[in-house]
Order: C-alpha cells, then sequence, then structure tokens
C-alpha cells in the first residue's frame, strides 16, 4: 500500500492541487491503482496518469466526486469529475481497471502541506539499494532469501541480500534504535528511481497486531515529499551469515575494477567444447606480490592485473558471480582470499560482497561447515565441482537461480545434501 501526499486544498469531498505535482507524484507510485475520496473511488493508475498529462489549459486541477445533477450521457452514478481550465471530464469508477491488474494500491492523500524531517539521503538510499537488490535470490521456493533484510543497531542502517552463493551488504548512517524487516527484493527494484528524484527520505520502522492483539505484522514505511510506500515484512528469520565470514585471510589484494572486469570478459569469451553458459564457466583467481592473476580453465588464457598485494592466494569463481561482484564494488575495490574452499572478500567504500568458489576437479573437497539455527540444527554443504557447475548453468535463466541456502524456516529442504557451498547456511 503506498499513499500520495499532495499539498493543495479541500473542496468538498474532493480537492484542487496543481496538475504538474499530482502527475509527478503518480508517476513515482509503484502501486497499479490509484484510490480516491476515502477509498470510494478505484482507477487504473497508467490511465489516470496518461489522462492527466494530456490535460491542457490550466496548471490547477480540481477532482471531486462526479454528482448526478449533470446532463445526458455525462451523467454518473459513481466517478470523478475532472475541471482543469475549461475542461471538463467525467470518469467512472474503476476506469482504466483490468482484470488482471495486480491488486496494489495506491490512496492521494492532500493537505496544505506535507513536511518530511528526513533521516536519511534519498540518494544515498538509493545507491544502496541499487547495490544489493541484484543479489536476492529470484528462487521461489526461498522467500526468506528473495527480501533485503533491514536492520538498523547500533546507529547503522544495514542492507543485506543474498541467494546463498554470493551475499551483498551494505550500511548507511542512521538513527538510533533496533529493528528489522525482510523486503521482497521485487518490491524495491522500483523504488530506486522514484529515490533518486525524492527531495528527502524518512525511513522507520512499524509493528501491527492483529484484532486480538496476537499475531504481529511488521512493516518499513518509507517516506518523501510526495508517496508514502507502506512495505510488509516476509515473515522468516534472515540466514545468520556473519558465522561464514572469514576471520583471517592469507592473501589481499586492492585493484582496478575496470581492468578487472574487462579482462575477466575476455577470458571468458574463449571458446569451449561444452554446454556450459560463457558468463558461467570458472576463472582462477590468483594474488600475489604487486599482482591479480585472472586465468581461464584448460590454460587458453590468463590476464595479469597491477596491484597491491601481499600474501599469496589461488581460486576459483563463479566468472558470472566475479563480474557481478566487481561491478557492484566499481573503482578501487579490496580482494581478500583464505584458501580454495572459503568465501571470496570483495569490499570498497562500505560495501562489502561474499561469493562462495567452484572447487574444481583434482582439488580437495571443501571441509564441511555446521550452523545452527531455529529451525534446522545442522546443516552440512560441500564446494560443486566443475562439472556440477555447468549441470546447474544449464538449467539457469539470465538471471541465477541456484540459491540454495536452507534459510527457509516455512519449509523443510526436499533435496538431498547439496554439494555446492552456501554464503549463507542455516
Amino acid at each position: 500500500m503506498e499513499q500520495v501526499n499532495i499539498v493543495g486544498k479541500r473542496s468538498g469531498e474532493g480537492f484542487v492541487a496543481h496538475k504538474g505535482q499530482l502527475i509527478d507524484a503518480l508517476a513515482r507510485a509503484q502501486a497499479e491503482r490509484v484510490m480516491l475520496f476515502n477509498d470510494e473511488i478505484t482507477l487504473g493508475k497508467k490511465g489516470f496518469l496518461t489522462y492527466l498529462k494530456a490535460l491542457a489549459g490550466s496548471n490547477i486541477i480540481k477532482v471531486v466526486p462526479a454528482s448526478d445533477d449533470a446532463s445526458g450521457s455525462q451523467v454518473v452514478v459513481k466517478g470523478v469529475k475532472v475541471v482543469c481550465g475549461n475542461h471538463q471530464g467525467y470518469l467512472p469508477n474503476e476506469a482504466w481497471i483490468k482484470d488482471k491488474m495486480p491488486l496494489t494500491f495506491n490512496q492521494v492523500r492532500v493537505s496544505r502541506s506535507n513536511a518530511v524531517m528526513p533521516n536519511l539521503g534519498s540518494v544515498e538510499l538509493a545507491e544502496a539499494l541499487s547495490k544489493v537488490v541484484g543479489f536476492a535470490s529470484i528462487e521461489e521456493t526461498k522467500p526468506v532469501l528473495q527480501t533485503v533484510r533491514f536492520h538498523q543497531n547500533e546507529g547503522k542502517l544495514t542492507l543485506t541480500a543474498s541467494d546463498g552463493y554470493k551475499l551483498a551488504e551494505t550500511s548507511l548512517d542512521f538513527e538510533a534504535g533496533e529493528a528489522e524487516a525482510l523486503i521482497y527484493a521485487s518490491e524495491l527494484k522500483g523504488l530506486i528511481p522514484a529515490l533518486r528524484k525524492a527531495k528527502r527520505v524518512k525511513v522507520s520502522f512499524e509493528q501491527k497486531a492483529d484484532e486480538e492483539g496476537g499475531l504481529v505484522t511488521k512493516l518499513l514505511l518509507i517516506d518523501t515529499e510526495l508517496i508514502r510506500y507502506k512495505l510488509y515484512s516476509q515473515e522468516g528469520d534472515y540466514p545468520d551469515y556473519e558465522k561464514v565470514v572469514p576471520d583471517e585471510f592469507v592473501a589481499t589484494a586492492s585493484l582496478d575494477t575496470k581492468e578487472a572486469i574487462k579482462a575477466s570478459q575476455s577470458l571468458l569469451s574463449f571458446w569451449y567444447d561444452d554446454d556450459t553458459k560463457p558468463l558461467y564457466r570458472p576463472l582462477m583467481l590468483a594474488i600475489s606480490e604487486g599482482k591479480v592473476t585472472i586465468e581461464a580453465k584448460e590454460d587458453r588464457g590468463k590476464a595479469e592485473i597491477e596491484a597491491e598485494a601481499s600474501g599469496e592466494g589461488k581460486v576459483a569463481v563463479n566468472g558470472k558471480y566475479l563480474l557481478q561482484a566487481l561491478k557492484t564494488c566499481g573503482g578501487i575495490a579490496e580482494v581478500k582470499v583464505v584458501n580454495a574452499s572459503s568465501p571470496i572478500l570483495f569490499s570498497s567504500n562500505g560495501f562489502r560482497c561474499l561469493v562462495m568458489p567452484i572447487l574444481l576437479p583434482g582439488e580437495t573437497e571443501a571441509p564441511k561447515a555446521e550452523a545452527e539455527t531455529e529451525a534446522q540444527a545442522e546443516a552440512e554443504t560441500e564446494a560443486p565441482t566443475e562439472a556440477e557447475a555447468q549441470a546447474e548453468a544449464e538449467a539457469e535463466t539470465e538471471a541465477p537461480t541456484e540459491a540454495e541456502a536452507e534459510a527457509n524456516t516455512e519449509a523443510k529442504p526436499k533435496r538431498k545434501r547439496s554439494r555446492r557451498a552456501k554464503v549463507a547456511v542455516a
């Protein structure tokens, strides 16, 4: 549910407002249906928005309930009367509503002023969301991993997303308090361009109990000067991913992500006589004194990148995951490795990303990992072999769907133990 907040004045049960502001507000709304006059009238947003943009003659618009005193064909028992300059239009209730239109709503509210006391920068929040939403799972059977976790704690607002094999996290300075909400990434993607246009943003958390005072619903509220976005939290517990973040590393390097991206794309373009999609082929990432080496499988090619590096480490990684981590970091990024079976850590300007490696044929299998949660006392995982990675890529679409982290506390896993190493084990 969203609330469109328009600065204007009341006119009976309707309102008078600046047409451009109403258009701008509706354009930023994500919901498909517009509710007017205390939810008495519902219109399709896209059709209503197109109609408003076509109006000419005045910058001021008057929207009131349609009266039954209109003559002839203009009689509307239940609808909307729109006045803009010398134009008068009548819109019936549920105009532009289609049968398969999603049941999402935005309510239009009018007041003389709409003050928002910001606690975050709008562009800052938009950038943070853009960094993490792409790391959430698209696997429908794992609803918890389809979300972005908003966690308020110790004066920080931390946003986290993971599909079980890669994880992204970024933190913003925030107000004191502690709260959490799990919001579907699909609901947040459309907010990013709207937040970039907003002048002020306030983020807050809310809890609602049912009528009997039992079941509690968590909500995330994002207020801008034009829109209030009310997002419902997904039920469930987010995995305790901190336990899989390595404490010590054997090799560290600071490199230019643009050079690393170009090198990786070039190496992934080589032809192989297999069914693996090019972007999902493994790349060998090696750190040594003064450089980072990225190498294609079967010794078909390699690229050396100058870097501030210390220690020595070597690990194989899915090419698509490597590119996603490098692109999200941007600029100069720090890369840390432990061994062939531990997560690779990428970090840049408060953003960090964990990527699980690939276990190539002939390498020692990754050690089993154990983790306790409320839903499952123990889970064992192993890193995938190259052959398993190829089989997995055949079933994938443009975006990876291999979210296998046992984070879903609502359903027990039906598959046998996975041989894929997981970033967030539950």
